[in-house]
């Protein structure tokens, strides 16, 4: 994932593409540009989105789409049990150093697994930046492709998502039940 990407607005004629598609947790609009993911998250209007890449987007800066071949393809495979796809999908967000490396950790924690945001600051390299890592969370505009849901407080309880706690709850449920299938699949007689 890289740290920044300039977008500029309605001078240097930047498009991007923006796809709504349907998933059981509602639905999930992505906005991406050359295959790579500038903001996703549950929401049918992109203006909930473009306020978290570098520059507002009109109706006229986006070609609104069908596909966007494997980042569609990430998306479907996450919600039929394969959260893999996801984590290999490219990612630009705006950032400093600290939470672009934030982001690029959050995308090697295992699906199923989720960790306190304390030892989210630890894999990020600064066991006291426990706000920092926090503070990673609440501005990646990535959603699913940057798994901030796996991210819970350190009692365990959900704390907080931007897209609402039901759809959290919902991630790291279907993320657990592919876990449990893949473990099942390998033990069992082939």
């Amino acid at each position: 994932m890289k740290a920044e990407m300039k977008v500029q607005h309605n001078g240097a004629g930047f498009r991007a593409q923006l796809l709504t598609m349907p998933t059981p947790d509602g639905p999930f609009t992505i906005i991406a540009r050359d295959g790579v993911v500038l903001a996703s998250g549950w929401t049918a209007d992109p203006a909930d989105l473009t306020g978290q890449i570098h520059a507002e987007l009109l109706p006229g800066d986006y070609d609104r789409v069908d596909d966007l071949g494997p980042i569609s393809s990430a998306v479907d495979a996450f919600y039929a049990g394969n959260p893999a796809p996801a984590m290999r999908v490219p990612v630009v967000q705006k950032s400093g150093p600290f939470r672009a490396h934030a982001w690029d950790v959050l995308r090697t924690v295992g699906p199923g697994t989720p960790v306190t945001y304390t030892e989210y600051a630890e894999l990020s390299g600064n066991a006291k930046a426990v706000r920092a890592a926090a503070s990673a969370c609440a501005f990646n505009a990535a959603a699913l492709f940057v798994p901030c849901h796996r991210v819970v407080r350190t009692d365990g309880t959900l704390g907080g998502f931007r897209w609402g706690l039901r759809i959290k709850e919902s991630l790291l449920a279907r993320e657990k039940q592919a876990l449990a299938a893949a473990a099942a699949s390998s033990l069992s007689p082939g």
